[in-house]
């Protein structure tokens, strides 16, 4: 079942209310401006990724709280079989399925994307995006153009990347066709 926009709006809006914190708050936390970030949670604007990923750090939950309304519970081990996880569209195309949606305490976030081509993306700056954290990427099928501040990079099928998240980074699908790819997000070591 694909987490539904307006729903996802309603908790992270209640969330809010109940921590107590201002609209400008949040806004600075993910990144946006205070009218985006309240078009995004009055369910009017779609959420990036990386909105949820500062939503869910800000509040101290799980994203799959934010995206599902439930805790994850399992512990021990998970297991997702071919084709599963939870379903997870997001800005420009991308799909996510989350690979341990249902494990509770993840030191990282483990996803299959599945990035489209698209022409027009092929000759635009690539959007970037900052989060706390590292990440790791590593091609599955296809060809992903790679932007890490100022460097471009292409990768191939069987080739990865790991870089700081906390610097802008952005992907697309390049070669003419889509791109997939396993992406591990690994949250920041919490400062005492």
């Amino acid at each position: 079942m694909e987490p539904k926009i307006i729903e996802i709006a309603q908790r992270i809006a209640t969330l809010r209310d109940i921590l107590g914190l201002s609209a400008e708050q949040m806004a600075q936390a993910a990144g946006v401006t205070t009218e985006e970030y309240l078009e995004c949670e009055a369910g009017r604007r779609d959420f990036s990724f990386t909105f949820l990923y500062h939503c869910a750090e800000r509040f101290g939950v799980d994203m799959i709280e934010l995206l599902t309304g439930e805790n994850p519970h399992l512990t021990g081990y998970t297991i997702v079989r071919a084709g599963k996880g939870l379903p997870i569209k997001r800005g420009r195309g991308f799909v996510y399925n989350h690979l341990a949606a249902n494990f509770r305490g993840k030191i990282a976030e483990p996803f299959l994307v599945r990035a489209p081509y698209s022409e027009e993306e092929q000759t635009k700056p690539i959007e970037m995006n900052t989060h706390a954290g590292q990440e790791f990427n590593y091609v599955l099928e296809g060809s992903l153009r790679f932007a890490y501040r100022d460097k471009l990079e292409t990768l191939n099928a069987g080739d990865s990347v790991y870089y700081d998240s906390g610097n802008g980074h952005g992907m697309i699908a390049t070669g003419g066709r889509e791109c997939v790819f396993l992406a591990l997000v690994m949250k920041a070591e919490k400062e005492d």
